[in-house]
């Protein structure tokens, strides 16, 4: 929906723009020279940089005429700036017109296509603001044109007729919703994207030579949007925006009255066909949607799924925990949580598993939803961190590391089992083995997707020839807490460690060992920083992966202990939260 402004003139900058090159060297220029009498010529090379930002938008392009200074690093400090920001609307300014002798000479059209440094190098979007090189220019042309013989009541006429110029100059920038949303956070004190804004640049009582025309700024990921809720492809939605913004610098404002609004739909219209652009304009677009009870641009706090190739990774790294945070109550990865994942991969993003599930049981669950093998996040060939992380496996899914639980602490595990009748499950590499057959063993295999386990009736049998990587006891929550995990915490002392993934099941491993060391081992076999990795989990057995990641998010099903160090707590794992994770702080 189109969005009243509420701050029209914002204050003077004081920032620094960084313009680098993309596609095309940042010298190129994008002039074209059209006469008095519309004689129009094409630009002969193209002009698209790539442009960062700081929290505020400054003058975009590459020429700068506003007081800039040229520093010795090729970054350009604003001195000063002020001017008009429209957000599909603007409010109405009253200039006095200014009178010039026209010039019989040739008009030059200076444009500018940016693209937003966080977008990322999307094809589609490059060869868009390739079209738009030579779009632009010709819709500056038409719209010139129309103002010669129009009869519009409502129009600020500040600009009427630009045959008084030596040249004119424009900037359209292509960006995404989060830029655009801090853009109308600055400016006009609206926490929401929005899908186009024009900051008029011209002051008529300078009297220049040159028409600063101004600024278009558009959220290419809105469009995206709009494009498919109106069913035309985003160049056809983008090119929509372009005509509502240039004719917002040209002094149309439809907020001001109804018959401004009808004027400016008129020349909408009548632009967009001159053009020969598909669409209808943006401001009977919009009634349409509404009509439709259609919210195209709702106040959303993350990035939907679908828009993650708007953004550029923050991370190039993500280590998930699995029973509580890929997997929700019932065990089982959601689609929604699926699709996140999947999208992570698309966009360059490695998706590193880190459990205390065996390799075979992550490779089940995750390839019941098409994640596993070549094209998915794990495969045997792939590095994952298993079994508390004292399973490795680092390229091409060969063992790097393997930590053993001592057998002494083994054999007075199973022996405790045999003599109090608590379930026991021992776990070496890919197999686990038990004493007797119970059915809180049996969910392992059937709930938790565990290779099914080994009856061995024997302690020495269960252990002669074999490492165990660790044991774990099932009992109730309040068997586990009151019972279980005070007596082994007295017991083991210094030669093994308690540690709870579930709130039902005990776990004893290797002293000094946790999740975290493993995911250290492997980021040091890899060569990654822990700066560059986001961490995912729930139980108290994330809580040393939670610390080292440069981001550590913990679901809000996930234990007191794991909440208390980690930098975010997200939504549960019912609530698809690894998923809203990733789309909310990933890109």
């Amino acid at each position: 929906m189109l969005s009243r402004l509420s701050r029209t003139t914002p204050p003077p900058l004081a920032m620094a723009a960084r313009v680098l090159p993309r596609s095309f060297h940042p010298t190129a220029a994008s002039a074209m020279s059209v006469s008095t009498n519309s004689h129009f010529i094409l630009p002969p090379s193209p002009t698209v940089a790539h442009i960062s930002f700081g929290k505020s938008l400054s003058i975009i392009g590459r020429k700068f005429h506003y007081g800039l200074n040229c520093k010795e690093d090729r970054r350009w400090s604003v001195a000063g700036w002020s001017g008009k920001v429209f957000a599909s609307q603007r409010e109405y300014r009253k200039s006095r017109k200014r009178s010039l002798k026209k010039k019989e000479k040739e008009l030059e059209l200076s444009v500018n296509i940016c693209i937003e440094e966080q977008l990322p190098d999307d094809p589609e979007i490059v060869d868009i603001s390739e079209m738009l090189r030579l779009n632009v220019p010709m819709a500056m042309k038409f719209a010139f044109d129309n103002l010669k013989d129009s009869d519009y009541q409502t129009r600020d006429r500040a600009i009427n007729d630009v045959g008084c110029f030596e040249s004119v100059e424009l900037s359209v920038l292509l960006c995404n919703d989060e830029f655009i949303r801090e853009l109308n956070k600055d400016w006009r004190d609206v926490d929401s994207p929005t899908d186009v804004l024009s900051m008029s640049q011209h002051i008529p009582e300078l009297e220049l030579p040159i028409l600063m025309l101004g600024d278009i700024v558009i959220s290419v990921e809105t469009a995206a949007r709009q494009a498919e809720e109106r069913g035309h492809s985003l160049l056809d939605e983008i090119r929509i925006l372009l005509v509502h913004g240039l004719l917002h610098l040209l002094g149309f404002d439809h907020e001001i009255s109804d018959e401004a609004e009808a004027e400016m739909e008129k020349e909408e219209e009548l632009l967009l066909k001159c053009l020969g652009w598909k669409g209808k304009g943006l401001i009977q677009s919009a009634y349409d949607a509404e009509a439709a009870g259609s919210s195209l641009l709702e106040n959303i706090d993350r990035k939907k799924e679908g828009s993650l190739r708007f953004y550029r990774p923050k991370f190039s790294y993500i280590f998930c925990d699995m029973d509580g945070t890929l997997l929700n109550s019932k065990s089982q990865i959601s689609s929604a949580t699926a699709e996140a994942l999947r999208e992570a991969t698309s966009r360059g993003v490695k998706v590193v598993i880190a459990t205390g599930k065996t390799r075979p049981a992550a490779i089940t669950l995750l390839k019941s939803v098409g994640l596993a093998g070549k094209d998915g996040i794990i495969s045997e060939v792939s590095p994952g961190v298993f079994v508390q992380g004292l399973l490795v496996y680092g390229r091409q899914g060969r063992e790097i590391s393997r930590i053993n639980l001592d057998p002494v602490v083994c054999r007075e595990a199973c022996l405790y089992s045999l003599e109090h009748r608590i379930p026991l499950a021992a776990f070496s590499e890919d197999r686990i083995f038990t004493l007797f057959h119970h059915p809180l063993v049996d969910s392992l295999h059937t709930i938790y997707n565990e290779p099914k386990a080994e009856i061995i009736p024997s302690v020495e049998q269960l252990l002669t020839g074999t490492d165990i990587q660790k044991v774990i006891f099932f009992d109730t929550v309040e068997g586990v807490s009151s019972t279980l995990r005070p007596y082994w915490e007295e017991s083991l002392g210094d030669n093994a460690s308690v540690v709870q993934a579930q709130p039902d099941i005990l776990e004893i491993v290797p002293p000094g060992s946790s999740k975290g060391s493993g995911v250290k081992i492997l980021l040091d076999h890899l060569g990654v920083s822990p700066k560059e990795i986001m961490a995912i989990g729930d139980g108290e057995n994330d809580v040393e992966m939670l610390k080292l990641a440069s981001l550590g998010v913990a679901l809000s099903n996930g234990s007191e202990k794991a909440k208390a160090v980690a930098d975010v707590i997200g939504a549960s794992n019912d609530e698809n939260g690894a998923a809203d994770a990733i789309y909310r702080y990933a890109f």
